[in-house]
């Protein structure tokens, strides 16, 4: 009778792969340890976490994927109105420099000091206070004063070099606001705003962007002093539009009411 074969017993693992795992089981328990004695800073590793969250464009599971997308939105429009208002405020000084030069070389030649030009700086812009007996004859509203164009015509010079981005608002004022006949100019609202008008259209002359030009008038109702003369004036202010357009967009007081 023929004896049964043994059956093959099964192949057992090789003897590396037990090496392997010993070696991974050291390296897990090394790890630990290592990470039992490690001292972490919450705050650091959550702004660590934070920051690849935004650069890998994940988003938080709580917040809606809307709400997210528009603080981020206005996290960039921040950073850019602030990038944008640092270059209008160079812009702004570095015009306002060169019309000052223009300005110091006209009251140089003036023999009086209450007929110099004076020139206040603001936040984006720049006025000059321009005495109105430099420019006009007194009761007059016509530019004949030649040397009122000669310095016109110096800081149109300087405004061709202006950025694009800045308006010129030429601005009348008058001592006291009393009727002077029934034909124009009636009074000193008529004076303050042909006085106005006058630089205004002198400028044009000069190649200035009438687009960029705006006519006011006060009247003797904006005055900066008690002597009649230092209210006699005409201003020109300079501004930057981008300014003048955030003016603009903030909420206005019907706004409000809705």
């Amino acid at each position: 009778m023929a004896k049964n074969k043994c059956p093959e017993c099964p192949k057992c693992l090789p003897g590396w792969l037990v090496q392997f795992g010993d070696l991974m089981s050291l390296l897990l328990t090394f790890f630990i340890l290592l990470l039992s004695m490690a001292v972490m800073d919450k705050q650091k590793v959550e702004e660590y976490f934070n920051i690849m969250k935004k650069a890998m464009g994940f988003i938080d599971a709580s917040t809606d994927v809307q709400t997210q997308s528009d603080a981020y939105s206005t996290q960039e429009n921040s950073s850019d109105n602030q990038d944008n208002n640092a270059s209008t405020e160079s812009s702004v000084d570095s015009s306002a420099q060169d019309v000052a030069q223009v300005v110091q070389e006209l009251n140089s030649s003036q023999n009086s000091e209450s007929q110099e030009i004076k020139m206040e700086k603001g936040k984006n812009e720049f006025v000059l206070d321009i005495p109105s007996s430099i420019m006009f004859e007194e009761g007059q509203y016509e530019l004949t004063n030649a040397s009122a164009k000669v310095f016109i015509s110096k800081i149109a010079r300087v405004i061709r070099t202006m950025p694009q981005t800045f308006n010129i608002e030429i601005i009348g004022h008058t001592d006291t606001n009393r009727v002077l006949n029934s034909s124009i100019p009636r009074d000193a609202w008529d004076i303050s705003a042909l006085r106005s008008i006058s630089v205004v259209k002198e400028l044009i002359k000069n190649k200035i962007d009438p687009s960029i030009l705006k006519v006011s008038a006060y009247g003797s109702y904006h005055p900066k002093s008690d002597v009649p003369a230092d209210n006699r004036r005409v201003e020109m202010r300079f501004f930057s539009q981008d300014n003048q357009q955030d003016i603009l967009n903030q909420e206005n007081f019907f706004d409000r009411l809705e």
